[in-house]
């Protein structure tokens, strides 16, 4: 099981968050993933999710249910590929894309985009680091990611950011 601890701008708690996959076949997995807010001590989002990969393509695609304390229950597809700028893979772009939609099928939100991602390893000793750049086509802003070992910090232009700690 993969845990973190989580800390945004926006909710001011620090939410305790764990994920779960669970193998199906060599391609596809069940990811189960849900967090907790320590600030009111509950639940705040559950999330079940069956993912495909398709190697040969550097691509997966994948189907599930979510539960937040905002959006409440939803449905949810999401896919993203990647393709290798550089002969080593280490600078990558990205295509991703992921579209929710709530119980009646009524409502929609949908998010996705380009990004580039750069992966350094060894940057210093024992220190890797990974590089995000990306545009968020839907709310029309540009984002970033900063990855060391276990440290990621994540902001966008419109001042929206966060920061987790994987354990």
């Amino acid at each position: 099981m993969e845990t973190s601890l989580r800390y945004g701008g926006d909710d001011k708690a620090l939410r305790i968050h764990a994920k779960q996959k669970i193998l199906i076949d060599s391609k596809t997995h069940l990811q189960l993933h849900g967090e907790l807010d320590t600030k009111i001590g509950e639940a705040t989002y559950l999330c079940a999710m069956i993912e495909h990969f398709y190697p040969e393509a550097s691509a997966n695609v994948g189907v599930g249910v979510k539960y937040g304390k905002r959006e409440k229950l939803q449905y949810s597809v999401h896919g993203k590929t990647s393709y290798p700028v550089t002969s080593d893979g280490l600078l990558r772009f990205v295509v991703k894309g992921q579209c929710d939609v709530n119980k009646e099928f009524g409502e929609r939100k949908s998010k996705g985009g380009p990004e580039f991602t750069w992966s350094i390893f060894n940057f210093q000793k024992d220190q890797d680091v990974r590089l995000k750049i990306g545009y968020e086509v839907f709310d029309k802003v540009p984002y970033m990611q900063i990855r060391e070992n276990n440290w990621t910090l994540n902001g966008d232009m419109n001042g929206r950011w966060n920061l987790r700690y994987n354990l």
